[in-house]
């Protein structure tokens, strides 16, 4: 396992807007049960949308005990011993591909409008900065994850595509996908909001 760029500055508490405290670091072999129980408590309808069938247990035991931070960076937000939030940065193994971090978020519903999917974004642009990335990109769709790309623009994110029902959704609608992305080179920028 390759160590994390910064690993000293975890664990991190971190405060959301209703004053609940978080803490957010890297996920842990530890991490199964929590893991899936988390991922449980997400709709149905928003795991749709998830590259991994994230209520397997075969996939949460792959993920927690083949952590590789050269290909994915896994930071947890837990609160009273539960994870509430994951976030992901995953850089290509292709050499071509290897400046752009691609950012995933999930955070459970009740903890959703409260700051924590922007702190989780801001998180791993940190790292993606850290690892010397030139740009972040984040996949969403349109009409189902509005409050996610609102979160992703807050700190900067601009939309650079919009494919036409790309993805379809759980009751077999077709949505748009919402790519985004951001230079990292001026983080300075993005860090003051």
């Amino acid at each position: 396992m390759s160590p994390l760029p910064n690993a000293d500055a975890y664990p991190k508490t971190i405060m959301l807007r209703d004053g609940i405290r978080v803490e957010l670091r890297p996920l842990e072999e530890g991490d199964k049960i929590r893991l899936l129980r988390f991922f449980e408590r997400v709709p149905e309808a928003d795991r749709y949308f998830l590259k991994e069938n994230v209520t397997a247990p075969e996939v949460i035991q792959s993920w927690v005990t083949r952590i590789d931070f050269e290909r994915v960076i896994p930071i947890v937000a837990v609160v009273d011993d539960q994870i509430v939030g994951d976030a992901t940065l995953h850089r290509s193994r292709a050499p071509a591909r290897h400046h752009v971090g691609d950012i995933r978020v999930v955070v459970e519903p009740e903890y959703r409008e409260k700051g924590l999917g922007r702190r989780l974004i801001r998180e791993l642009l940190d790292i993606a900065v850290e690892l010397g990335l030139h740009k972040a990109s984040f996949e969403l769709v349109a009409q189902r994850e509005k409050a996610a790309i609102v979160a992703a623009e807050s700190v900067g994110f601009q939309e650079v595509a919009r494919l036409d029902g790309w993805v379809r959704d759980i009751w077999g609608n077709y949505q748009d996908l919402v790519v985004l992305e951001l230079p990292l080179k001026e983080h300075k920028e993005w860090w003051r909001f």
